[in-house]
């Protein structure tokens, strides 16, 4: 397994006049992970973010697939109960049910999780400027001059090289001129605790038009929590309604009666696949940022961590020796090439606009073959991928640890 933490430590705050190797704009999880692993090789990297704590308004349902539980040595204390079944139903309430050997699924508790992996980061010797907002990105002779607003006063870092982790709206790829997400979905979710559960953990996904049109509604139940969500593109439904009004549909499946709503969510989630230009000479994107979703479902955790172990590796090659065709190595286009058949049916499944569409695909999904491909995508491990780099803690002499990972 990759290494995913250094010891809990943390550090004092930036001094913010300083200069550094790299600037981090966003302290999700791609851009913590990012800064862990660079820090950890011993660069200067500031990271920042627009919250003060990072357990304010989290965008993500936190489900980990089995792939990073297998590969990403994630820690169990800020994980739920394993969950092995997803049952799909059709626009009529029609359910397909899949069930596997293995445990696929894990819900993150992300905003103690974020905490846990900024301390890993101040650790290994990365600095931190919470509540601060990213302004704008000058180039200078040396990488950038990053102008940073902090409690209404601005200030500039100095720093060689810039990371746009800040989400798919991202103003870094505008400042950089790099490519921007263009197609997306919305999502909101609520997470309650004390629901009453029909049964064991499990993921359940609704197909239907009239609530979540482009994507689905869910409720993902571990038996310590539940999230009920809805999702969609923004210009073809209002998201707090269409969550109302699926909150009432669900009483036979989980009771809110008596439980307690603890936390209310909503984001931006790009549909477009990776992005083709992803970097130059003054920084590049990971993360939403990067396009670093899966085109289909939506699922954004386990590229996230393989595409920022790749932006670090890049990054500290490129920053190490001067040679921008390292840069290379983080190209677009490729991804985009291996996601292809992910991307054609996020098309097809736009196409299939009405719900008398969706049922019968929803049948088809009853044909052996059908079932083959539901499984697939629910379960699917996914084909080895290249060597994907792994960072060292500080002391380990600064050397590159390779380790073999595996994509979608």
């Amino acid at each position: 397994m990759r290494p995913f933490f250094y010891p809990n430590t943390l550090q004092h705050k930036v001094n913010a006049m300083e200069a550094f190797d790299v600037v981090v704009i966003g302290a999700g999880l791609a851009g913590l992970q990012c800064t862990r692993m660079l820090a950890g090789h011993g660069l200067r990297v500031l990271l920042v973010d627009r919250k003060q704590s990072l357990r304010e308004a989290v965008h993500t349902t936190g489900i980990f697939v089995r792939r990073s539980l297998e590969d990403f040595e994630l820690p169990a204390a800020f994980l739920g109960p394993p969950i092995r079944g997803v049952t799909l139903y059709s626009p009529s309430r029609r359910t397909l049910q899949f069930d596997s050997e293995h445990d696929e699924f894990r819900i993150g508790a992300m905003g103690p999780l974020y905490e846990r992996l900024l301390k890993d980061c101040c650790a290994a010797g990365a600095e931190w400027l919470g509540g601060t907002t990213f302004v704008s990105c000058d180039a200078t002779p040396n990488g950038s001059a990053v102008r940073l607003k902090t409690a209404g006063v601005e200030q500039v870092i100095e720093t060689r090289y810039v990371f746009g982790a800040d989400g798919a709206n991202s103003r870094v790829a505008r400042e950089l001129g790099l490519s921007e997400n263009t197609r997306s979905i919305v999502g909101i979710e609520e997470i309650y605790e004390a629901a009453e559960s029909s049964g064991p953990p499990r993921l359940h996904c609704f197909l239907d038009r009239r609530i979540a049109p482009g994507y689905i509604a869910w409720i993902a139940d571990d038996g310590q929590s539940v999230h009920i969500g809805v999702g969609g593109y923004p210009n073809k439904f209002q998201p707090s309604a269409a969550l109302d009004r699926f909150r009432s549909t669900i009483g036979s499946i989980v009771g809110l009666r008596g439980a307690r709503l603890v936390e209310r969510r909503a984001g931006r989630i790009p549909v477009g696949g990776i992005l083709p230009v992803l970097a130059n000479q003054r920084g590049l994107l990971v993360g939403d940022a990067a396009g670093a979703v899966s085109p289909l479902t939506a699922g954004g955790l386990d590229p996230c961590l393989r595409l920022s172990e790749r932006a670090a590796k890049v990054a500290w090659r490129f920053l190490s020796t001067g040679d921008a065709s390292h840069l290379a190595d983080y190209d677009g286009e490729p991804f985009r090439q291996q996601h292809l058949a992910r991307r054609l049916l996020r098309r097809a499944y736009d196409l299939a606009g009405y719900n008398t569409l969706l049922e019968i695909g929803c049948g088809l999904m009853r044909l052996p073959i059908g079932k083959q491909i539901a499984r697939h995508i629910f379960f699917g491990r996914g084909k080895p991928d290249e060597l994907a780099w792994a960072a060292a803690p500080r002391g380990g002499g600064g050397k590159l640890k390779l380790a073999r990972g595996a994509s979608r």
